[in-house]
C-alpha cells in the first residue's frame, strides 16, 4: 500500500519545515546583523554556516520527510532515525553555532550550573546511554509512543542528552579546557561499548518486542504521532504489514544491527579525525614536544628529590 494515502501533511510535515526555516533565518540574523549587540562576537565563519544548514536539513529529513512516517511503520527506520538524530545532528549543531553564541547560552544564570554538571564526561555518557537504553525497553517505548506530548518531551530530552554527550568531545570554546586527544579516543570507545547492550537486547531477542510495531490497535494509535487523526479515521488499516513484507522479528533485528553499524561508522570517522589532528599537531614541532616532555620529567624528578623519594 502506498504511503501517499496518509496525505501531504504526514509525508512532508510543512509545519516543521516552517519552524526550521524560521530558526535558520533567526540564526543568520543573530550571527550577522545582530551580532554587534553582543559584548563579545566574531564574524560568522563559512564553515559554521554550512554546519548549521546541514544540521537543519538532516533534522528535516529524519523528522519531516517520509522517513519519519516510515519510522512509525518499520522499526528498522526508527533505529536509523535515532542513529542520525542522536549521533550525527548534534555534531553539526555544536560546530555550527559560533562559540560566542554558545557562551551566552550556557552562561545564563539558570543554565550554567546544569550545563556544567551535565557536560562532565562521565555524567554525559551515562545520562545519554541511560536515557537511550531506557527508551528502548519494550514497555517504555510502547507507552511513550501512545502519547504525542510525552513522545515529544522525551525525544527532546534525549536529543539534549546527546548534545551534552558530544560537548566535551567537540566544543572549541577559547576559555575552556579542551579534552586531550587520548582522552577523546577513550571517551568515544566508552560510548561505543556502553551502547552495545541496548542494541544487543534488540538484535538477539527471539521474539518481536514492541506492541506499537506488531499490534494493529497499538500501531494505529502510535501513528497519530505523525498522521492527523482525521486522516487515520478515514482509512481502513490493520497494521504495519500492509506497508512491508518484512517479518516483525527480522525488522527488529535489522534495526538493531543498523543502529550499531551507523554508530560505529560515525564514531569511526570521529576517531580518524581526532587521531589525524593529533598526529599532525605533534609533527608540527617535535622539538618543542620533546623539550616539554623533558621539562615535565625534570620537574617531577626535582619534586621527588625535595620530598626525599
Amino acid at each position: 500500500m502506498p504511503l501517499s494515502i496518509f496525505g501531504f501533511q504526514a509525508l512532508w510535515s510543512p509545519y516543521l519545515m516552517g519552524v526550521l526555516i524560521f530558526i535558520t533565518i533567526v540564526y543568520f540574523l543573530v550571527t550577522t546583523k545582530w551580532r554587534k549587540d553582543f559584548k563579545v562576537s566574531e564574524p560568522l565563519k563559512k564553515s559554521e554556516a554550512i554546519y548549521f544548514i546541514v544540521a537543519m536539513v538532516i533534522i528535516y529529513v529524519v523528522k519531516g520527510s517520509p522517513v519519519d512516517l516510515m519510522a512509525h511503520i518499520m522499526f528498522t527506520m526508527h533505529m536509523v532515525q535515532m542513529a542520525v538524530l542522536l549521533l550525527l545532528v548534534p555534531i553539526f549543531l555544536i560546530k555550527g553555532i559560533p562559540w560566542w553564541l554558545w557562551k551566552v547560552a550556557i552562561e545564563a544564570p539558570v543554565v550554567r550550573a546544569i550545563f556544567k554538571v551535565m557536560t562532565l564526561p562521565v555524567v554525559a555518557v551515562f545520562v545519554f546511554i541511560g536515557l537511550f537504553s531506557f527508551y528502548h525497553l519494550p514497555a517504555v517505548l510502547d507507552y511513550i509512543k501512545l502519547s504525542e506530548t510525552l513522545h515529544g518531551i522525551y525525544t527532546f530530552v534525549l536529543f539534549l542528552s546527546a548534545v551534552f554527550m558530544y560537548w566535551p568531545l567537540i566544543q572549541n570554546m577559547p576559555d575552556r579546557e579542551q579534552m586531550k586527544p587520548l582522552h577523546k579516543l577513550a571517551y568515544i570507545i566508552a560510548n561505543a561499548v556502553l551502547i552495545t547492550p541496548a542494541c544487543g537486547l534488540i538484535i538477539f531477542a527471539p521474539n518481536a518486542l514492541y506492541e506499537t510495531y506488531t499490534n494493529g490497535e497499538a500501531w494505529l494509535k502510535a501513528m497519530e504521532l505523525c498522521v492527523p487523526a482525521s486522516t487515520l479515521s478515514g482509512l481502513s488499516l490493520s497494521g504495519p504489514e500492509l506497508f512491508t513484507d518484512m517479518k516483525p522479528v527480522a525488522d527488529q533485528q535489522l534495526g538493531g544491527v543498523l543502529m550499531k553499524i551507523l554508530q560505529e561508522l560515525i564514531f569511526g570517522v570521529l576517531i580518524a579525525v581526532i587521531f589525524t589532528r593529533w598526529y599532525r599537531a605533534e609533527q608540527k614541532d617535535p622539538e618543542k614536544i620533546t623539550a616539554d616532555a623533558l621539562a615535565a620529567h625534570q620537574k617531577k624528578w626535582e619534586s621527588q628529590q625535595q620530598h626525599g623519594l
